[in-house]
């Protein structure tokens, strides 16, 4: 016997001790078992979930740290269910869903998995290099800057030099997996720990607006900003009523849409489709079996909700705090109002040459504009999406450079940096699965450097490639995410594949009203991302590779596991 199959005998003996003990036993036990959840926080927790806070925050304030933690603990409810089906049967999801659903579902899967770990690799290079050159080593210059190019290639292969290694590892045996999983649990650490650190010293300043009444209960949902601005927005709105009505009524409308569209794709992307195919290979990879269920719901809830709700709500508190509903600290060439009122007074080409002095120039030209257009420029700026460089220079007065700059920008660094492990990670899974060859080390590796040398170029070429990449694998992505949470529902109500471990009574009532409802709100944000890139294409989509998966079905043999 192995020293890894009498690991695997071990731990399974330990599980099977507290089965049946106390949830504190149990917490004790599973504590030090828990590995994959911690690659999902690794995955989520890159420049999407950054983005994503930093619109959330913005947009809504305080008053939406509802969203994320709430979308989150839906996603948590399909992996939960991925996980409950791959480690009763230790079959391998793609094989199964071909199997028992429909190879148009399990192919659609794959290619949508392997299309977007390649492209979503792209901006994790540039988020890296963005991190080091504004917030790090601020002499180097911005990224399509003169002279910036040695240093994007020198920034890039560090970083795929430090992906790949660590990918590697996770090739050599039960003992790479840990090392690699460790590895990836002091990235999340890192992650959370720089973002906590910046709160910390935000609150503590005495000049800081942080309130923690409002951050607690701002973890209330509240659904009306769906059909409503908020507080902030409004009072500005009705003074500009008395102006202007009608642009009153359409900053209105903008407002909401921009609420909404945050809310809704926050739903609908918290866990991404390459999530849903990175946890069941994970946990065979382990030779996790039935033994693991109550593991793996313990191991997303610490290794995956936790981090990410503790590093999304710090970049939310952290924006909403200086941001939202304050334009001072934005940057005031965002509005165009005030830009062109800019041109108008100093001609086009004395505008282009303000340099240094140009955010001051600007600034003086808000505070001096009449009643209606500085209400309207305010609105502007209100509603922009301030960048991670913006919000951590307004930091600064209250954290001090060495917090605003160097944390901040360490912890977006190590966002960055795993996330483009995991995608790594995930596609030498897919390719393997392409191919039918799941213990083909070599495919792996060549899987893994597919998508870190394409994403090794995305600094580079970034700009000329996002608007034919990021926008149809993005919807392609949101498409295919509902498709794959009603195949784990259908497999999960499988009688042909999980035999008398299928959930029964109430057990498989309250799976399936779980599952329903996150289906349904990934369903609803799916659509409505989708729609909003190309029309009713994207729900066409949906409703396309349903009825294909419908014309395609599997005829299922009987497991026999």
């Amino acid at each position: 016997m192995s020293k890894t199959e009498d690991a695997l005998i071990k731990e399974k003996e330990l599980l099977s001790s507290v089965a049946n003990k106390g949830t504190g036993a149990k917490l004790k036990t599973y504590s030090k078992l828990c590995g994959p959840g911690w690659l999902q926080s690794a995955i989520t927790l890159g420049g999407g979930s950054l983005i994503g806070a930093l619109s959330l925050g913005a947009i809504g304030g305080s008053k939406f740290m509802w969203v994320q933690p709430l979308a989150m603990i839906l996603g948590i409810i399909m992996l939960s269910a991925i996980a409950y089906v791959t480690l009763s049967t230790g079959q391998r999801p793609f094989k199964a869903i071909n199997n028992h659903v429909s190879p148009v579902l399990g192919w659609g899967w794959l290619g949508a998995t392997m299309l977007a770990n390649m492209v979503w690799c792209l901006p994790q290079f540039n988020l890296a290099y963005g991190a080091i050159a504004q917030n790090l080593i601020p002499q180097l210059p911005d990224a399509g800057k003169e002279g910036s190019l040695p240093w994007i290639l020198v920034v890039s292969f560090c970083v795929l030099s430090i992906a790949t290694f660590v990918v590697f590892s996770y090739g050599k045996g039960n003992k790479g997996i840990l090392l690699f999983e460790k590895t990836l649990k002091i990235f999340v650490g890192l992650i959370v720990l720089s973002f906590i650190g910046v709160i910390l010293k935000m609150s503590l300043s005495k000049d800081s607006l942080v309130s923690w009444s409002a951050i607690l209960g701002g973890l209330i949902p509240d659904f009306g900003a769906l059909f409503k601005p908020s507080e902030n927005f409004q009072r500005v709105i009705e003074g500009l009523k008395e102006l202007n009505p009608e642009k009153a009524a359409e900053w209105t409308n903008t407002i909401v849409s921009k609420q909404r569209d945050s809310i809704i794709t926050a739903f609908g992307t918290a866990v991404g489709i390459n999530m849903t195919f990175l946890l069941p290979y994970s946990m065979l990879r382990r030779k996790w079996g039935k033994e693991h269920r109550g593991l793996a719901v313990f191991d997303l809830s610490t290794g995956l909700f936790i981090p990410f709700v503790i590093a999304t709500g710090c970049l939310v508190i952290a924006t909403a705090t200086q941001f939202h509903a304050n334009p001072d600290n934005y940057v005031f060439s965002k509005s165009n109002s005030i830009v062109e009122t800019a041109k108008a007074q100093f001609g086009d080409k004395a505008y282009s040459e303000l340099k240094d002095n140009k955010e001051d120039t600007l600034k003086s030209i808000y505070i001096a504009m009449p009643k209606e257009k500085k209400a309207n420029a305010k609105l502007e700026l209100m509603t922009a999406r301030p960048s991670q460089l913006e919000l951590a220079t307004s930091l600064e007065p209250l954290t001090g450079k060495i917090i605003s700059q160097w944390v901040f920008g360490f912890g977006v660094l190590a966002m960055a940096v795993s996330t483009v492990v995991i995608l790594m990670l995930i596609n030498g899974f897919a390719i393997c699965e392409a191919f039918d060859r799941p213990d083909d080390e070599k495919l792996r590796r060549i899987g893994c450097l597919i998508a870190g040398g394409i994403g090794f170029f995305g600094p580079i070429a970034w700009g000329k490639l996002s608007a034919y990449l990021v926008i149809p694998t993005s919807v392609f992505g949101f498409t295919l995410l509902p498709i794959a949470y009603i195949t784990f529902l259908l497999l999960m109500n499988s009688k042909s594949l999980l035999g008398d471990k299928r959930p029964e009574g109430i057990a498989k009532l309250k799976w399936n009203i779980l599952m329903t409802i996150a289906t349904l709100v990934a369903t609803l944000g799916a659509g409505w991302a989708s729609y909003a890139k190309i029309g009713l294409y994207g729900p066409g989509l949906i409703v396309t590779f349903g009825v294909m998966a419908l014309i395609f079905r599997s005829n299922p043999v009987k497991n026999e596991v």
